[in-house]
């Protein structure tokens, strides 16, 4: 077992639940206008659709290694392909980290639940970002692809779920944060833009 992958795989899945995004953002507003129980409750959903994702993969991927290993190679250089993608995209994106949503209703636990697992689930770019992560941190020989990709999966949705938790946990401080250090998503933007690239390295070398 290569225990460095798994680190670098960790490290590089918590800089990225750090950089604000539609899905991380979405719990920081919901927990400032509405508390941390709602947030939590979107958090919990936003997870169970990426344990959807992280199986479609695993099974379809590891069904494309066992027949062919060259396909499996050119999956990779699109993986890299993509996350390069992904970074100019951050690039080309706005520093400015927008918390109003004027139309953001209140709404019972379950219903946000259901919220963040249709807002993940339905997002076809998850189970892409997934194809392209998971391929380039394969860590053991000798455990199946297919196991392999749900380990991985598993440490990305823990520590997605403990950075998420956290925003939902510490809005109040985090909003206070950010509208008092302003030029703090550049920061942010430019460190999701290292993470894509260095990832995308990574697979390739």
């Amino acid at each position: 077992m290569n225990v460095e992958i798994l680190i670098s795989f960790t490290l590089a899945v918590f800089a990225l639940a750090i950089s604000p995004g539609p899905d991380n953002i979405f719990v920081l507003v919901q927990s400032i206008r509405f508390g941390k129980k709602p947030a939590l409750a979107v958090v919990a959903g936003l997870m169970t659709g990426c344990l959807i994702h992280t199986s479609l993969v695993a099974f379809g991927v590891s069904l494309l290694i066992v027949k062919n290993e060259t396909l499996f190679t050119i999956l990779k250089i699109f993986g890299a392909c993509y996350l390069l993608f992904l970074a100019y995209k951050v690039f080309k994106s706005s520093d400015a980290i927008k918390l109003n949503d004027e139309n953001l209703e209140a709404k019972s636990h379950s219903k946000l639940f259901r919220q963040g697992f249709i807002m993940n689930v339905l997002n076809p770019k998850v189970s892409l970002f997934f194809l392209a992560l998971f391929p380039g941190f394969l860590f053991n020989e000798n455990l199946s692809e297919t196991l392999q990709f749900f380990i991985l999966g598993g440490i990305f949705i823990l520590a997605s779920f403990v950075v998420f938790g956290s925003i939902a946990l510490l809005a109040g401080s985090l909003k206070k944060y950010i509208e008092k250090h302003p030029h703090s998503g550049r920061f942010l933007k430019w460190l999701q833009i290292f993470v894509f690239i260095g990832i995308a390295l990574f697979i390739l070398i």
